[in-house]
């Protein structure tokens, strides 16, 4: 039952042309915008390797917190949710029909980008674990918040707020903009986003070849476990 499930959630989400937007297009073109016109100062070496990692976290968080909150939200709001609950699918059933379906629509997503960053002369180092790592738990992290906030919030209000943190993270988070690009004050606080510590990591592992990055699995540890439990314990079926 959850296999069946988590397909129909993977064919709905990219049928929906709203969050194929999100997951796939929006990375793609700033990966290959940024890469190829010298527009922000990305520091020395090819801008390719350092763009890539801050997309593939930006793949990561649109598709765990951007697309699963709003998707949730209206499935919320039309009953949906309600219905399956009472569905012989057990709720714990439900939501990891949707974290499988975060996860293959994530696989397509890195499939995808690395491949248009291997064709842009991208030359990642590192651990392959220490990469695995640093997705898993960075899912995590957003999937807990998305759901908390789907779980919440009116369908309209986590539409709305869903793309405005999408776009405040996108431009603070490290994705694209190095964050010692901002002030020291806004450094510290921007450090301990998990878009900040899921691009850094992955900058520090595939761009510099660093071991595992201890700090950033902390803090993106920290996010999961604080938003999984707080989705699961205010989540709202109706």
């Amino acid at each position: 039952m959850i296999a069946a499930q988590a397909a129909l959630e993977t064919r709905m989400l990219l049928r929906n042309g709203e969050q194929l937007l999100l997951t796939v297009v929006i990375p793609t073109l700033l990966l290959v915008l940024f890469s190829a016109v010298d527009i922000v100062d990305t520091g020395a070496g090819r801008a390719v390797d350092f763009l890539t990692p801050g997309i593939l976290a930006l793949a990561v968080m649109s598709t765990a917190f951007t697309g699963q909150a709003i998707a949730t939200g209206f499935e919320r709001r039309y009953g949906v949710l309600k219905r399956l609950a009472a569905s012989p699918l057990p709720r714990w059933g439900l939501m990891a029909s949707k974290t499988a379906s975060v996860l293959v629509t994530e696989l397509l997503q890195v499939l995808l980008l690395t491949a248009i960053a291997f064709s842009l002369g991208w030359s990642p180092h590192g651990s392959p674990l220490a990469v695995l790592l640093l997705l898993i738990l960075g899912t995590a992290a957003f999937s807990g918040l998305g759901l908390l906030m789907a779980g919440t919030l009116k369908a309209e209000a986590t539409l709305a707020a869903a793309n405005l943190v999408f776009l405040l993270l996108l431009v603070g988070g490290g994705v694209i903009v190095p964050l010692d690009k901002f002030p020291d004050a806004a450094q510290d606080v921007l450090g301990l986003l998990p878009i900040s510590a899921l691009s850094d990591g992955l900058r520090d592992v595939l761009q510099h070849g660093a071991g595992m990055p201890w700090g950033d699995l902390g803090i993106l540890a920290v996010w999961g476990v604080v938003g999984l439990a707080a989705a699961g314990k205010f989540f709202r079926w109706e």
